[in-house]
């Protein structure tokens, strides 16, 4: 998941391996990055002053952040099997050890926690690579199982998840957290899927995508938007959303899989204007809610996901190494149980 070269998981695995990463550090660095902008309407959205920030560094690969009541930002580390917290002046902390699961695998693998998003009761949905399973984390930050299979079958790994205001739950469930991903003996689904959990029920909504990855609503709730991280087939799709929170009319939202540019399309966020905010090549693609990419806000490292935290309108993102964080004009859509300063 590089955004300077496309490689493939084994050979990112072994990087990792072979170079440990430096102890995590407080770093609040002014002087990194760099603001594209493509469009008029990105400055709106970005203010002319608006800078990027290093807040913290020396992870392994960072994902799935998440803004807390308490004024810290959570975040996974997915290779070195963490929940993390850092403060608004860079402070780390750990939060959870092996938070997806007490797993053994070969140094680097995705075997840690990913997405996570606020539950009811103050608590915390997380999502267990090598679990392979959703878990609540409680306000003493145990973990209890969640969801784990669909119809009596093992999840794959699953990676991110966004709910919608009645409380119906979308998640994807890439291959990502299997050592040899769809080759893996352990996997029982034969399909990456995008899954619907609502009133009790669990349903398998999407299963065309090779590789379901980053999830994100619509501010009205009536658009699905879902990453394919699938190295052939890159792309940022939509889907209609009926009452009963099912899908269709899945259709191309950006298309980038014969861009010149090298990087995946990860997680995604939504402004309240219906902006999208998604990691790919070089940093955070933004776009219009027509599909138009407004501008890059271009990291010197890769970007997997971004939240936004503090009073709703600081984007904080999170990077292979490095958790960075922007102030922006418009706040981001406030999540189903979500509350900020």
């Amino acid at each position: 998941m590089k955004a300077t070269c496309v490689l493939p998981v084994s050979l990112l695995l072994t990087s990792w391996a072979r170079t440990p990463p430096p102890p995590p550090s407080a770093s609040v660095d002014t002087s990194v990055g760099r603001i594209v902008r493509l469009d008029p309407a990105f400055d709106s959205l970005v203010p002319a002053g608006a800078r990027l920030e290093k807040l913290a560094t020396g992870f392994t690969f960072t994902e799935g952040p998440l803004w807390r009541p308490e004024g810290l930002l959570w975040f996974s580390d997915v290779p070195g099997n963490l929940v993390r917290s850092v403060s608004a002046t860079g402070d780390v902390k750990v939060l959870i050890q092996n938070a997806g699961g007490n797993i053994s695998a070969p140094p680097g693998a995705f075997i840690g926690p990913n997405g996570m998003i606020a539950d009811k009761d103050g608590n915390v949905l997380l999502c267990q690579h090598g679990n392979r399973r959703i878990v609540r984390v409680g306000k003493d930050l145990t973990m209890t199982p969640y969801l784990e299979r669909f119809e009596g079958k093992r999840f794959n790994s699953p990676n991110d998840l966004v709910y919608r205001s009645d409380g119906a739950l979308y998640f994807t469930d890439p291959p990502y957290g299997l050592t040899k991903q769809d080759d893996d003996p352990a996997k029982e689904l034969s399909f990456n899927g995008v899954f619907l959990y609502s009133a009790g029920k669990l349903k398998a909504i999407i299963k065309d995508l090779n590789r379901p990855n980053g999830i994100a609503l619509s501010p009205d709730e009536k658009t699905l938007y879902v990453a394919d991280s699938d190295e052939k087939k890159r792309s940022w799709r939509r889907y209609d959303i009926a009452a009963d929170g099912t899908v269709s009319n899945g259709r191309m939202f950006y298309d980038l899989a014969d861009s010149k540019e090298q990087g995946i399309p990860d997680g995604i966020k939504v402004d309240s204007q219906g902006n999208v905010y998604a990691a790919g090549p070089g940093g955070i693609w933004v776009f219009s809610p027509d599909g138009r990419h407004i501008g890059t806000l271009q990291l010197p490292e890769t970007a997997a996901n971004c939240g936004w935290g503090d009073d709703g309108k600081t984007l904080y993102i999170t990077a292979s190494t490095s958790v960075y964080r922007i102030r922006l004009s418009v706040p981001g859509t406030r999540p189903l149980f979500q509350t900020y300063q």
